[in-house]
């Protein structure tokens, strides 16, 4: 689509809060505060126009946030289109982008169902290959389709039990044996991408990985959050042991902690069940009591612990950029962690802003 140059280039550089940056790998890579999600622009439970996928780009980029994750399985590919449609039209030096790989995408041979949440997904279906060329196959489209060839880190998508199950150990020889890990290490050796890690939802898999090969990062998506803490006694503590930097992602646990219990009832990318409705419902409470959105709680704590690089935010338009920028910003007292510790709704370890 027509681009107007001068209007993306004068756009604001990171400042504030969001524009703060820390460091992810040895590579020289960087993260602002916030980063852009983009599973919302290839579909994730309601359509989005190329317009508005757009638009939430340069919302993004005027917002101050420079950090850019996308995946082949978001729409089956239409994320990756639209992101780097977007991108191509603002300077490479200043941005840092992501990719997964660990699924290959082929022409669709039977009907989508709906079952994994995309909205007029594009017409391709993906194969889980974990495999050394699997992997670099899977790098290079996603360069072809992004249309851009310098890819920052890349992720390991979606292995672990919490996918694959029973197949759990199928797809964990591909990574190990058949030589996942080690396509990584030679992307990353060749300069083709300054960081690796994993991009999952689970600690496991995070745990495990790191006891077998030298990861950089780890995408974990809704389980350190303002709602759970699980991490906070295993998984962090290594990663700070290990200098591996979180990329933070599920901030609002799939919805449920952006509005409340008024709001999206979604957790964990399914209808919440009612001890989390219940306890999102106390949580609420305590920031009702102290005039705090719940929302800016929500994005806020995850940051304050040293091992997160970066508060992934996914959003649909530049109306959900602008709120979540100003959530992330709003401040809140120290009373407010207080009181959530007193009632028993966050974990007395968690460090708070």
């Amino acid at each position: 689509m027509a681009h107007d140059a001068s209007r993306v280039f004068s756009a604001p550089r990171p400042a504030g809060a969001i524009g703060v940056r820390r460091a992810v790998g040895t590579r020289g890579v960087t993260l602002t505060a916030l980063g852009l999600g983009t599973a919302p622009i290839g579909g994730l439970y309601r359509d989005v126009s190329d317009a508005d996928a757009q638009a939430t780009v340069d919302a993004a980029w005027q917002a101050g946030i420079r950090y850019f994750d996308t995946a082949p399985h978001y729409g089956h590919t239409k994320a990756e289109h639209r992101l780097g449609a977007a991108l191509r039209a603002y300077p490479r030096g200043e941005y840092v982008l992501s990719t997964k790989a660990g699924r290959r995408f082929v022409p669709r041979r039977t009907p989508d169902d709906g079952s994994e949440g995309w909205e007029r997904p594009l017409p391709f279906e993906a194969i889980y290959d974990y495999t050394y060329d699997g992997i670099v196959r899977s790098f290079e489209d996603s360069q072809q389709r992004l249309g851009i060839d310098e890819i920052d880190i890349l992720l390991i998508h979606d292995i672990g039990r919490y996918t694959h199950g029973d197949l759990h150990d199928h797809y964990w020889s591909q990574l190990s044996a058949g030589g996942g890990f080690r396509a990584l290490d030679a992307l990353r050796a060749s300069g083709a991408v300054k960081a690796v890690g994993l991009g999952v939802n689970e600690s496991a898999a995070i745990l495990d990985a790191m006891a077998e090969f030298d990861l950089d990062c780890a995408l974990l998506a809704g389980r350190y959050t303002l709602l759970e803490q699980g991490p906070i006694a295993g998984l962090l503590p290594e990663c700070e042991r290990r200098g591996v930097k979180i990329l933070l992602g599920g901030a609002f646990n799939s919805g449920i902690l952006a509005r409340g219990v008024k709001g999206d009832l979604k957790y964990d990318y399914g209808q919440a069940p009612a001890s989390v409705i219940e306890r999102v419902a106390r949580i609420e409470a305590v920031c009702d009591a102290h005039r705090v959105p719940l929302a800016a709680a929500a994005l806020q704590f995850p940051y304050a612990h040293p091992a997160v690089a970066t508060v992934l935010t996914g959003a649909a338009g530049a109306a959900e950029i602008r709120e979540n920028a100003a959530s992330f910003a709003t401040p809140i007292p120290s009373a407010l962690w207080r009181a959530l510790r007193d009632e028993g709704l966050l974990d007395a370890a968690a460090p708070t802003p």
